[in-house]
């Protein structure tokens, strides 16, 4: 398979930053007993930091660099075409307005998301919005950073628009009404989610926002917000797609039910236990007409993240509205991938048929962008991570797949 102009900087850039030391280094111990380098250490300018055959890993060791890494990946900022119109600016602190401004990575604004610290700029979030360099984006009246709940001062005279801080319900109302202002239309189609949803459950959202380009709502467990019940009168009955709804009280889905028609994501396939990493799952596999990832075969981009680092969802929101457009799966933890989660990408993995001279080279390939250092998924994960998504000959019945022999 031929390499990307896209693969081939990442490439690039991930051997000079290797042969140039970057960031600092320490050795960990592979199962094996082997040693192994600190694949991701923190660095400060937040660049890719190692790629395998099938995976490739950016970020580092908090949000904000996670954060400009995706941003840099995406917009290298090489050329007039490689910069983003506008950057959106959110305070880390606010979960629920990171996860509603995942709206607008999706097309046609295609912002990234950047953070501040409170109402201050993290080196790396400074060096970022720099580096990209906005154009402005004309629907929102030529702005280049578009500030949500901060007041942090920029690095130089950008051209801004500001959301204030307000309640959740308020704040993600407003970028819906901004996000059919940027698209030119309303948005047909909305995720509601209960304000007080576990953050590891409601992070798949913000991927599926930034690719569907519907936005999210926030409702009480009781009912629906005044806010809330506006913006979804103004859409005109659109389709309500509910995650986590089980956490919602029989008149709040009632109310929901007379403001559109609602459809109640699974949050686990049939026989597997409720949690983060199945509630990811479910929220790939699931499609509804033209809303939905629906990823059942292979062929696809995803998205790995640790889940008890949830704000990585709206980080990497970006990357599920370009590129390879993959959906968000979750771990448990760095050094482990869950069996549900091997399980599905076994169901995923590509395949090739030699009796039939399939080669290779004429099959569909799947790739993993990971996000984060060592600590949020290890090196040794990483490995196993690639060989799960390697294209392999397709395997006779009876005969165990690459999962079950690892």
């Amino acid at each position: 398979m031929r390499l990307s102009p896209l693969r081939t900087l990442l490439a690039l850039l991930c051997g000079a930053l290797l042969l140039a030391g970057c960031g600092k280094s320490s050795s960990s111990t592979a199962s094996s007993g082997g040693p192994i380098s600190r694949v991701a250490p923190v660095a400060a300018q937040g660049a890719v930091s190692v790629a395998t055959r099938n995976t490739t890993r950016i970020g580092g060791g908090d949000v904000a660099s996670d954060a400009a890494a995706v941003a840099r990946t995406v917009y290298p900022a090489l050329t007039s075409a490689s910069r983003p119109q506008a950057v959106v600016l959110v305070d880390r602190s606010s979960w629920n307005t990171a996860l509603a401004a995942s709206s607008l990575a999706g097309a046609p604004l295609g912002a990234p998301l950047l953070f501040s610290d409170g109402n201050a700029l993290p080196a790396v979030t400074r060096e970022t919005l720099e580096a990209l360099a906005p154009v402005g984006a004309r629907a929102l009246g030529g702005a280049q950073v578009l500030r949500i709940g901060t007041t942090a001062a920029l690095p130089r005279a950008y051209i801004t628009r500001s959301l204030p801080a307000a309640q959740p319900e308020v704040t993600a109302a407003a970028i819906a009404g901004l996000l059919g202002q940027v698209a030119g239309q309303a948005p047909r189609q909305v995720i509601v989610l209960p304000d007080n949803a576990p953050r590891a459950l409601a992070a798949p959202a913000a991927g599926l926002s930034a690719e569907s380009g519907a936005p999210i709502l926030f409702v009480s467990p009781a009912r629906v917000p005044a806010p809330t019940a506006s913006a979804l009168l103004a859409l005109k009955r659109p389709a309500i797609y509910v995650l986590d709804a089980p956490a919602l009280g029989r008149p709040a889905l009632s109310e929901l039910r007379r403001l559109g028609a609602v459809t109640e994501l699974p949050s686990a396939a049939a026989g597997e236990a409720a949690g983060p990493v199945a509630n990811a799952i479910a929220v790939a596999r699931f499609a509804d007409g033209q809303f939905g990832w629906g990823v059942k075969e292979p062929g696809h981009g995803l998205v790995f993240a640790n889940a008890s680092r949830p704000l990585d969802g709206p980080a990497a929101a970006l990357l599920s509205a370009t590129g390879d457009y993959g959906p968000l799966l979750l771990l448990e933890g760095a050094a482990t991938i869950p069996p549900s989660l091997a399980a599905y990408l076994g169901d995923i993995e590509p395949a090739y048929t030699p009796a039939f001279a399939f080669r290779p080279v004429r099959g569909v390939y799947n790739h993993g962008w990971l996000i984060g250092d060592e600590r949020a998924i290890s090196a040794v994960t990483q490995a196993q991570i690639d060989s799960l998504l390697e294209i392999s000959p397709r395997k006779q019945s009876g005969e165990p797949s690459v999962s079950q022999v690892e």
